[in-house]
């Protein structure tokens, strides 16, 4: 590198100096290397350095050449980079020759506001240097450069330089640091940079463990953000065991497979599911099964499959030795959280694993594949964290003050907000054990200490029996509870950009609402600031409480006794004395909890219809019911919507309708589409009974059942053709896992 030599004596008259500031996502992507080089090629004086609000550069030259350059921050970025604004100061220009690339200047940490770039996919030219028999790096599972490599998982606080990430403990070699050090080179300035001399190690070597799994043996990989559970996904008796070691009977693996080519035999694929396949993120997207040789145990049952390509050196390189997928898993037992440190990884993997790969190179941050399925032609999240995590949400208002949200129970996620951001933690996961809370702990912790946020107030989940509420209560801070599908529809309206009016449809499992009852099917008149209930779903009993979401035959009992038919249905055979006793709670009211909850109606429908009785992971019952539907029928039961103050959906008539055309011996995958399109007409025509009392044409679609794209896109059609201007999810997930965000503005908004 050339240093600049500035001296404070006055500079020749045609030369004009700028202080330029840029935030936004510009630390650990490369982007003062692209500075540098940009200032170098336009004969620019000055310097760049990372600073704990982004990047700053102090630049002076003839004025054209410095609007050219001003202009090329944004408009040339590094393919990772993100530019939210660029400020310009003009100072005193001062005799100066060179430009170069300063010691970062930390600052005050109480106003950090520089964004870390979320972990990245091994780039081509890593790939192909990895491949090369005479480069240094050939064969080294830590390759990275400045467009790709890990970078959340490691940073420890900002400004993201390698002394504040956990590869502080390699000392770079002479070469490594020339790389480093040198403006012409790919790896100027990559923090983690590193080579087989100096860099970290794996524990065991690529052959070996290409061998273990050719062999059928089950292998916990430490990756980027924690550590998978790897099989030969071809291997039927391999992926049976680790479904009997991980405690995971039905629920589908993940599949990773080489490449584009390689995905293609497996699932259908457009152009867009390939473009978010081979995107940096490099998610699971879930996508139709079309062949190839995948074992049953894979995915039992499943018309679908969640496929990723490989993402980091140490997968490149086991797959130039194996020829089958890999089922690639979280490296957990059932509803923990993956594990990511070494010791833990023994001790919680050591009876599924046959063999543990670690290396050396500390996690600070354990992070999940992200998850995404595809809707209008883009994607749409079902899981936000690796690729993804810890981006900024942009707010359609700054708050006023900083806040920060603690979630719900399920999929859990956190989010601090500060001025015009928001940024929601990677997925946590369910708070069901000590495991999960302490991982919800770190998440609050990391985040607020990364962004140098110390928040205000906390908002917090309507339950008062979920962990997070309990630890918002305990945490000394003032408190604002958000019902949870008003969250859930402010979620979807900033996530495009909104904070409303709208009328909300927020689809789910349950919610606690403020009359004590669990909601589920709402229809809300909603902004940033409060709701109205304009309609539900007709409530019925939820026999045995939490014991029916487990056994969605408790569901069709409720809702068949809701009709007071005469003719049991067959699911009553197989239940016996113990159907009889449910029916019961539910007509008495005892141990049932009233629910108007759209996700609990899946349940029923799929048990009437012999698909699922029982379930061993959340949504299954409704997951089979929508993969069984036929996607061209486009018949419909008749809607019975009440005209009080509040609409009311009947249930009852949809149940009766459902069991009418069984009784008649129609195909179960008929009754699945007419089941699927009458909650989409109906949902259009309640909305248009509150446009004419509202006049409001905006709908947002949230919820937990909206991940179902059957009903996504016969709910959003049935709106378009009725004039309705649909909202759906964009960045952050319509499950639980993006509630966080909502309740966040609420509160900001309430503060």
């Amino acid at each position: 590198m050339i240093p600049s030599s500035c001296l404070e004596r006055p500079a020749q008259p045609d030369t004009e100096r700028r202080l330029i500031r840029v935030a936004g996502v510009v630390q650990g992507v490369g982007y003062r290397p692209f500075v540098f080089g940009l200032a170098r090629s336009l004969q620019l004086a000055g310097n760049v350095r990372n600073e704990a609000t982004g990047v700053t550069i102090d630049v002076q030259g003839p004025p054209a050449a410095l609007d050219q350059f001003t202009a090329q921050l944004v408009s040339s970025a590094p393919p990772a980079a993100v530019v939210d604004r660029v400020t310009v100061e003009r100072l005193v220009a001062r005799e100066c020759a060179g430009f170069s690339i300063e010691a970062s200047h930390a600052g005050s940490a109480s106003a950090s506001s520089a964004l870390v770039s979320p972990d990245l996919a091994t780039c081509a030219d890593c790939l192909r240097e990895l491949r090369d028999p005479i480069d240094r790096r050939f064969g080294y599972p830590f390759i990275n450069c400045t467009n790709c490599g890990p970078r959340y998982t490691i940073v420890t606080r900002v400004p993201y330089d390698r002394p504040n990430t956990t590869m502080c403990r390699f000392e770079m070699c002479a070469q490594c640091q020339a790389e480093y050090l040198d403006p012409g080179d790919r790896r100027f300035h990559a923090q983690p940079v590193a080579c087989p001399g100096c860099g970290p190690r794996l524990s065991v070597s690529i052959d070996a463990i290409a061998d273990a799994l050719n062999g059928g043996a089950i292998v916990a990989l430490k990756g980027i953000g924690g550590y998978h559970l790897a099989a030969d996904a071809a291997n039927e008796a391999a992926v049976r065991r680790l479904r009997e070691r991980k405690r995971r009977e039905r629920r589908p693996f993940a599949l990773m497979v080489r490449d584009r080519a390689a995905a293609g035999v497996l699932v259908e694929l457009n152009d867009v599911a390939a473009a978010r396949l081979l995107s940096a993120a490099r998610p699971i997207v879930v996508l139709s099964r079309r062949g190839g040789e995948v074992a049953e145990s894979v995915a039992p049952g499943c018309s679908e499959l969640g496929v990723m390509l490989a993402y980091a050196p140490l997968h490149h390189l086991l797959f130039d030795r194996l020829s089958a997928p890999l089922v690639m898993t979280s490296g957990n037992v059932s509803a923990e959280p993956i594990a990511y440190e070494d010791a833990e990884a023994s001790r919680r993997l050591g009876e599924i694993a046959d063999l543990i790969v670690t290396h050396d190179r500390p996690i600070q941050t354990r992070v999940d594949d992200s998850v995404e399925r595809l809707f209008d032609g883009r994607a749409y999240p079902l899981r936000r964290a690796r690729g993804h995590a810890p981006a900024p949400v942009r707010l359609p208002r700054p708050v006023r003050t900083p806040v920060l949200a603690v979630g719900g129970q399920l999929k859990n996620t956190i989010c601090a907000a500060r001025g015009g951001e928001a940024f929601l933690s990677h997925h946590v996961g369910d708070l069901s054990n000590l495991a999960a809370f302490r991982s919800f702990e770190q998440a609050i912790a990391h985040v607020r200490d990364l962004f140098s946020i110390e928040p205000a107030v906390v908002a917090h989940d309507l339950h008062p029996d979920y962990l997070s509420t309990t630890w918002a209560h305990d945490c000394g801070l003032p408190t604002v509870a958000v019902q949870h599908h008003h969250a859930h529809v402010v979620s979807c309206l900033v996530d495009n950009g909104e904070l409303g009016p709208a009328i909300g449809v927020a689809f789910d499992g349950l919610g606690y609402g403020p009359d004590g009852t669990l909601w589920g099917g709402e229809f809300l008149v909603a902004d940033a600031h409060g709701f109205v209930r304009a309609g539900h779903l007709a409530p019925v009993p939820m026999p045995g409480g939490a014991a029916a979401i487990r056994q969605p035959w408790r569901m069709a009992a409720a809702h068949w006794s809701n009709l007071q038919a005469d003719v049991e249905p067959t699911v009553a055979g197989r239940h016996g004395a113990r159907w009889a006793k449910v029916v019961a709670l539910a007509q008495r009211g005892v141990n049932a909890p009233l629910t108007s909850s759209v996700g609990r109606l899946f349940d029923a429908v799929a048990s009437l219809l012999g698909v699922r009785d029982d379930i061993d992971y959340e949504g299954q019952a409704a997951i089979e019911l929508e993969q069984l539907s036929e996607r061209d029928h486009r018949d419909s039961y008749p809607t019975e919507l009440s005209d009080g103050a509040v609409l009311i959906w009947s249930s009852a008539a949809i149940v009766r309708e459902v069991l009418s055309d069984a009784a008649r011996g129609v195909p179960l995958a008929r009754i699945g589409a007419r089941f699927h399109n009458t909650l989409a007409e109906g949902t259009a025509q309640t909305c248009e009974a509150i446009r004419q009392r509202s006049g409001l044409d905006t709908v947002a679609l949230s919820g937990g059942v909206f991940q179902n794209v059957l009903l996504l896109r016969r709910t959003v059609d049935a709106l378009r053709e009725r004039g309705f201007r649909v909202l759906t999810h964009q960045h952050v997930p319509p499950n639980d896992g993006g509630i966080s965000l909502g309740q966040a503005v609420i509160a900001a908004e309430l503060a």
